[in-house]
């Protein structure tokens, strides 16, 4: 092994620690995301963002917010994109952005109408400012970290790095996990969302994180493993961080984490040339055989449970009313609140609000398509435009992006499940719009 490689596994290693300490030691996790963020600020200052540190700091902080979360380290649950959010500007600071990026000036601007609407709502009680904050916290990260990412000019090995780095939070959270519920068998009693065996926080969350862990070890296995350890090691990384997001029994991380890594495998093939599509076919065959394998040993571990699940059957086989968890019953409230507000939406974060008083229960929305248009009514539709039409376009001028659609698969995917509670999807969905060259970079090409 190269020393890089070395490094690679002696950092493995220590997140397996970090996770270990943590388990038995839970008040530590506030430290340790403050010592993320502290040594991340120095870390780029200290560098001048030459390299564009401040993508590899936001990305290890991405990968760690899960774990933060079900560690109970978060300082507040907006604490990651706030985060990220800072690093960006601290990134226009020392390394500006480009001139020509008028689109996603257009889309925070975009935003602003709904938070004016919700701010002359007359009973704007500290319920009301929570929701504002909540529901503009995840599309301002992605506005921002778009607006630093837009057409940046990095070199492949750069884009490597970043892939490492939000893999590395996900190897203690796996660990975590596995010293929460060793056994999953004993835990497992129904084809509802294992808190059990989700660290005792949200399975739909950390299903989302594990299937981006999954997408993260695949590539690392297929593109950069190139000694017998480092192929074991992610090897074997990416069979536990399938298998644990599986037993998770929430199906939106899985499916996209699947998605993601089919578009790279298909992305790779159409670019490489005729040997690279010999070895891809190879791969392709053993990756089918190794995830029939995982989901066997997923059947078995849960006694048919899970077969069940992905059916939309509960636990003695019937098959359930609701396909998405209740989930169609708050798209349909949004899509009946955009048909009477089409024009400026029902303000910001007042949605939730609205749906108390339509179903009788305030519950948050999921689904941050729908959201965008009962919410900001004509200026979502414009707002979706833009997020789901640029990174398309650049896709034809950054060939050599072969990440690009499956980060771009994992953001439409994430949203429609998730909506944007992470920072995961907003820092993911930039990541689209840099400009990766194989070749090395001079620094006034990256500004």
């Amino acid at each position: 092994m190269n020393k890089s490689e070395i490094n690679y596994v002696n950092l493995a290693l220590l997140h397996v620690g970090i996770a270990l300490i943590l388990f038995y030691i839970p008040f530590l996790s506030k430290v340790y995301a403050v010592l993320i963020a502290v040594f991340g600020f120095y870390y780029v200052v200290s560098n001048d963002n030459r390299n564009n540190e401040v993508l590899y700091v936001s990305a290890y902080l991405v990968g760690a917010e899960v774990f933060l979360r079900m560690t109970g380290g978060n300082l507040n649950n907006e604490y990651i994109k706030v985060m990220v959010s800072l690093l960006m500007l601290l990134g226009f600071v020392l390394s500006g952005f480009s001139k020509a990026n008028i689109v996603y000036w257009l889309f925070l601007m975009l935003l602003l109408p709904a938070v004016f609407i919700t701010m002359t709502t007359q009973d704007l009680n500290l319920e009301i400012k929570k929701a504002i904050v909540f529901n503009i916290s995840g599309p301002v990260c992605l506005g921002l970290c778009a607006l630093y990412c837009y057409k940046r000019v990095v070199i492949y090995t750069q884009m490597q790095n970043m892939v490492v780095l939000l893999g590395l939070p996900i190897i203690a959270t796996l660990t975590y996990l596995v010293l929460y519920s060793p056994s999953v068998r004993e835990v497992i009693t129904g084809t509802q969302s294992s808190f059990a065996t989700s660290g005792g926080f949200g399975p739909n969350q950390v299903s989302t994180i594990l299937g981006l862990g999954m997408f993260v070890f695949f590539s690392q296995l297929v593109l950069m493993s190139k000694s017998k350890v480092i192929m074991i090691l992610n090897g074997f990384l990416l069979v536990l961080t399938s298998y644990r997001a599986i037993v998770t029994f929430s199906r939106g991380g899985v499916i996209t984490g699947f998605a993601m890594i089919i578009l790279v495998l298909i992305t790779a093939y159409l670019l490489t040339n005729n040997s690279g599509k010999r070895k891809l076919k190879w791969i392709i065959v053993l990756s089918g055989i190794l995830g029939m394998s995982i989901w066997g040993y997923s059947v078995i571990q849960t006694r048919g449970l899970i077969t069940k699940r992905y059916a939309n059957q509960n636990a003695a086989g019937q098959v359930k009313q609701d396909r998405l968890g209740g989930r169609e019953i708050i798209m349909g409230t949004e899509l009946e609140l955009f048909t009477e507000n089409p024009v400026l939406g029902v303000g910001i974060g007042m949605g939730k609000s609205y749906r108390e008083q339509m179903l009788g229960q305030e519950v948050a929305s999921h689904n941050e398509i729908t959201r965008l248009l009962a919410e900001h009514g004509m200026f979502g539709i414009c707002i979706l435009l833009i997020l789901i039409i640029t990174p398309l376009i650049l896709f034809f001028y950054n060939y050599q992006n072969v990440y690009l659609l499956s980060f771009y698969a994992f953001w439409l995917l994430t949203i429609n499940h998730a909506a944007m509670r992470t920072a995961a999807p907003a820092f993911v969905y930039a990541l689209t719009l840099l400009n990766i060259r194989v070749k090395p970079i001079h620094k006034e090409e990256s500004a």
